[in-house]
């Protein structure tokens, strides 16, 4: 007496239900990751906020190998309009920048008058114009209309005064502060398995719906001879 043989076969719409379920979870251990980057980035400005450097070159590295290391699926406002972005987006040290530029206009400030420029010390007038309004509005030295300020009054005197004066109010470029990390597109992590996992399970469904499709228009085909 033959055994009858039993087949397993999985619907397609119970493969259906696995695959939302993997969205779901994809979704979530994306979710994971990026709030795991915003604590870090936030740990990396805090950092930047007290002016601890140790501290600040030990939470970017932190958060640069966190995101290397990891998919970060990230949000940016770019002009008002939303971007997917792939990593931290674009981040200033601010307030290590503010530090830097304040540091420069104190020196220019307190340059002695060169007697070979015609305006004497313009960084001296400059801080003498806009310290009436710091005094106002309540403005430290790394305050950034303070900065905004001292830059347009020093703006009103001819390029080749300033070149030629004492100390150059060098302030830094903004770039030397700007920050921004890339995470890869795909990392061995638990939401990178994941997403592979649904991905490929999404072809799966594809194929077999694609199957289905071709077999349909074949007997509608085959029917209408």
């Amino acid at each position: 007496m033959g055994g009858k043989r039993k087949h397993f076969s999985i619907k397609t719409w119970q493969l259906l239900l696995v695959f939302i379920l993997l969205c779901f979870v994809s979704a979530t251990a994306l979710r994971l990751d990026h709030l795991r980057m915003v604590d870090l980035r936030s740990a990396v400005l805090a950092a930047d906020e007290a002016g601890d450097s140790e501290s600040l070159a030990a939470s970017l590295n932190a958060l640069q190998d966190f995101t290397v290391r990891h998919i970060v699926v990230n949000i940016v406002d770019e002009n008002g309009l939303k971007k997917l972005e792939f990593g931290t987006g674009v981040f200033y040290l601010e307030q290590s920048y503010l530090r830097a530029a304040s540091a420069v206009l104190e020196r220019a400030a307190e340059t002695e008058i060169d007697d070979s420029n015609p305006n004497g010390n313009i960084y001296a007038a400059a801080s003498a114009a806009c310290r009436p309004l710091a005094i106002r509005y309540g403005w430290t030295w790394n305050h950034p209309d303070h900065i905004a300020c001292y830059q347009a009054e020093l703006a009103k005197y001819p390029a080749e005064e300033i070149a030629s004066d004492t100390i150059l109010a060098d302030l830094p470029s903004t770039e030397l502060y700007r920050r921004e990390f890339v995470s890869p597109l795909w990392a061995p992590t638990l939401s990178g398995f994941v997403l592979l996992a649904t991905a490929l399970l999404g072809v799966v469904i594809f194929i077999r719906f694609l199957i289905w499709l071709i077999l349909e228009i074949t007997l509608i085909f085959l029917k209408s001879r």
